[in-house]
């Protein structure tokens, strides 16, 4: 028996707040049914009808016994936390990521906001608001600086971390990975191993943290690695929110421990109002947009459609493959 329907009886499911995805995959000619929601309540109402689900922050794992026809999910993202793999995998059904799909997209946001901390482009911002022209600084330590010669600590040499170490490369920066494999990779000069993470971020004007949120990375940049940073290193984080204690971020961005972040993700999404990050003036946010590009959904239905495509031909092995 097939895994899944044929073609023209399939019933794909689209789920996601704000993405064009039912539409682009209207453009790609085939057969398959197809329905788009935008809304949790929407999702509820429409998934039982659906054998293939395309979603990512609208999933609750609550929705698994309602759904008796679903065989393939099509994550959006690349992250994947949200489903309870085990009870997804006991109930027959197959997951896949969206890994790839963003890779440029978050790397140039990573760089992004490296530049603007270093060009300090978010205070030439806000001055802008006010209106204030702010004379020229005498005092070195307080001017913007260069990027070339400073180093660059990548935690997590996937495919995103890879892609920010040619970039930095490309402005002559000095790039140091982390990650448990010591395979040497292209732009980067030296591997450690997680275990070394406070002594390979010593010596780091920036640390960016690229790598999934798993149960050995939750937590990683707590209070004892931000200590282990110089007074004028900055971290990035295009991960998680999780990966750090926001907490220990919070009181050493308090205390001049590190010099600033630039953060696209954070624990609670999105920021409570009352959270200081939005407040202390050495930090830029960004509503977890490192991923967004015009290109993504038609990135995303690509890995749909061979996904899609591997299972028909009854192959086992799916692209970002999860369960």
């Amino acid at each position: 028996m097939a895994f899944l329907p044929p073609e023209g009886e399939l019933t794909i499911g689209f789920a996601h707040a704000a993405y064009q995805l039912g539409d682009e995959f209207a453009t790609r000619g085939r057969a398959a049914r197809s329905f788009e929601v935008r809304s949790l309540d929407e999702l509820r109402e429409r998934a039982p009808e659906a054998d293939v689900l395309v979603v990512s922050g609208l999933w609750r794992n609550d929705l698994l016994p309602h759904l008796p026809k679903l065989r393939f999910i099509q994550s959006i993202s690349a992250g994947t936390d949200q489903f309870d793999k085990a009870a997804i995998a006991a109930a027959g059904i197959r997951l896949a990521s969206a890994q790839g799909g963003n890779m440029r997209a978050v790397a140039e946001h990573a760089m992004s906001l490296i530049l603007g901390l270093t060009r300090q482009i978010h205070f030439a911002r806000d001055n802008q608001a006010k209106p204030y022209w702010r004379p020229m600084i005498g005092d070195r330590a307080r001017r913007e600086d260069e990027l070339g010669g400073k180093t660059l600590v990548i935690v997590g040499l996937g495919q995103i971390g890879l892609r920010l170490a040619k970039l930095a490369s490309a402005f002559d920066m000095r790039v140091i990975g982390v990650r448990r494999s010591a395979e040497p990779q292209p732009h980067v000069e030296a591997v450690i191993h997680p275990g070394k993470l406070a002594e390979a971020v010593a010596g780091a004007d920036f640390v960016a943290l690229t790598c999934p949120l798993t149960p050995e990375t939750e937590g990683l940049i707590d209070a004892r690695i931000l200590s282990a940073m110089k007074p004028s290193a900055f971290l990035i984080n295009v991960a998680r929110g999780r990966v750090v204690d926001e907490a220990a971020l919070i009181e050493a961005l308090g205390k001049g421990t590190i010099a600033g972040a630039g953060l696209d993700c954070v624990h609670e999404e999105p920021l409570p109002a009352a959270s200081p990050l939005w407040s202390l003036p050495q930090v830029i946010v960004t509503p977890h947009s490192a991923g967004e590009t015009r290109a993504y959904e038609g990135n995303v239905v690509d890995i749909l459609l061979d996904n899609l495509d591997r299972l028909a031909r009854g192959e086992t092995v799916l692209r970002n493959q999860i369960v």
